[in-house]
């Protein structure tokens, strides 16, 4: 009989550690809802002690996203329990994630604490967990370069005293399938009272090793697997769920598990995380790239028009992409406009279509036929957008071989027209000056890149930047137009909207609501 894997979600807390992928309040509670659509089973929805707004938003998600357990991690540390506490006490289900390193190298280097006082820590710790709440969780952080010994008896202590969940975290990335598995199966036979709760992987991805080691662990016992969308996080990334997910459904003739995912929210819940991180899928991921169920070769499309599963063990509409025949164009309705967009996912209010459909009518001007990917970034660009402090209102641009670069701005703020012209070693960077003197904002632009959505003259330019103030927190900003420095423009303008955002008073509103 097949057996459950319980899949945790840490897109939002490990996944956001990936550089420059700092993501505010409603851009959390937009991926937390779809999280929920997709069906994980937790989602750890950050670190409360790490700053007010990673606590204001873990608290957000837990009192508005539902049918989900929404977990905060905290150390060892009795105000980081509390504090954790605090953030999901009002989630339908609130899980308390506490951890403290147990390899010599971290004990001597990095917490500089004796195997005892960690031992001791690790014990407090989930007892002060567990006078919160029933659904407390354990990590024993670089786990695969820990003594095996002192780690059992760890984990033996930290179940005596009411964890529900033991994590075994590869946190570097170290660990091979087959020592992996043999780790975790040792683990699973040695240490007493493991029955009584379940036993979890959290698998980096330094070595690209993530997903097979996460499958090695289930093989061997593990019944909760740790991940993100798109395999994001700190250093290579964690293990990719959806990745785990398919193989699990796929293989079902070897691997007699299940989860209880969704998977045809995949493709959606993985856009929607790339747009809003700024992190760009590679084309040749598994399951959600670009080129996941593309065939160039003429003996592979040969065998897909005779038989799909000739070349393709996924049916791409498991994971939710699908090909519609209904074309848009200049002379499309809004009927048609709502139903496109209905077969992606998107139930759009009144005010948020009509919105939509007046920046669609816009490019439909410029662009002959406007394809899905158009039509999802139309979404992006349109609705999922924090409320603008300034908006792009006109440019000009003054460039060439010969000229200094130079741009005029026009910004609208609260009713008011704001312009201002600025030279720069090129365009882009002009542009940037002339935001900055409007906003009295000293900006460093970080990086800057450019991806076609579509294909031919027409294509849309998709600009994603990221900008910074202080050095230290980063702001992405994204902007689409057939106009390349059009796009840099409301890229920059939609970074600097974002850090203007952050250091308001947080506030609350809806994000786009989609089907279920």
């Amino acid at each position: 009989m097949s057996q459950r894997v319980y899949l945790f979600d840490t897109t939002l807390r490990d996944g956001e550690q990936s550089p420059g992928a700092s993501l505010n309040m409603g851009e959390k509670i937009q991926i937390a809802r779809q999280l929920a659509k997709l069906k994980v089973d937790i989602i750890e929805a950050g670190f409360p002690i790490a700053s007010p707004g990673d606590f204001e938003a873990v608290s957000a998600i837990a009192r508005e996203v539902k049918g989900v357990t929404v977990a905060g991690l905290c150390r060892t540390h009795f105000e980081d329990i509390d504090r954790a506490w605090e953030a999901v006490r009002f989630a339908e289900q609130a899980r308390i994630h506490t951890f403290i390193s147990t390899s010599d190298i971290h004990l001597e280097h990095q917490l500089r604490l004796t195997r005892e006082q960690v031992f001791e820590a690790a014990v407090a710790a989930v007892k002060r967990a567990k006078s919160y709440t029933a659904d407390v969780e354990f990590s024993t952080m670089d786990a695969s370069r820990s003594d095996l010994d002192f780690l059992c008896r760890v984990l033996e202590a930290v179940i005596a005293a009411g964890a529900t969940v033991v994590n075994i975290p590869d946190t570097v990335g170290y660990a091979v399938p087959e020592e992996w598995g043999r780790f975790i199966s040792t683990i699973f036979n040695k240490v007493n009272g493991i029955e009584k709760v379940i036993l979890s992987v959290h698998c980096h991805n330094d070595l690209g090793l993530a997903v097979a080691n996460s499958l090695a662990a289930v093989a061997n016992g593990a019944r909760q697997v740790e991940g993100t969308i798109n395999g994001i996080g700190e250093r290579a990334g964690n293990a990719a769920l959806e990745e785990v997910v398919m193989t699990f459904r796929t293989r079902k003739d070897y691997f007699d598990y299940y989860t209880n995912v969704n998977t045809e929210e995949i493709y959606r819940t993985s856009r929607l995380v790339s747009s809003l991180t700024g992190m760009k899928v590679q084309a040749n991921k598994a399951v959600v790239g670009k080129n996941a169920f593309a065939h160039e070769s003429g003996i592979h499309q040969d065998g897909v028009i005779k038989e799909r599963t000739t070349y393709e063990i996924m049916n791409p509409a498991m994971v939710g992409i699908s090909k519609s025949n209904l074309v848009l164009g200049k002379l499309s309705g809004r009927n048609a406009f709502r139903q496109r967009l209905g077969g992606l996912g998107y139930d759009l209010t009144a005010e948020e279509l009509k919105n939509a459909f007046a920046f669609f009518k816009k490019l439909a001007d410029k662009k002959k036929d406007i394809t899905d990917e158009d039509l999802e970034a139309i979404i992006d660009e349109e609705i999922r957008r924090i409320p603008p402090t300034y908006v792009l209102e006109y440019l000009h641009i003054s460039s060439g071989t010969t000229i200094v670069p130079t741009a005029t701005v026009r910004l609208e703020r609260e009713g008011k027209l704001l312009e201002e012209a600025a030279c720069g070693n090129g365009p882009v960077d002009a542009i940037c000056k002339a935001v900055d003197k409007i906003t009295g904002l000293n900006c460093t632009l970080v990086n800057w890149g450019i991806n076609a959505i579509g294909g031919g003259k027409d294509a849309l330019g998709d600009v994603t930047l990221r900008i910074t103030m202080d050095g230290q927190k980063i702001y992405m900003g994204r902007g689409i137009s057939t106009d390349i420095l059009d796009a840099s423009a409301k890229a920059y303008v939609n970074a600097v909207n974002k850090l203007v955002w952050d250091n308001r008073p947080v506030e609350k509103y809806s994000a786009v609501k989609q089907i279920t």
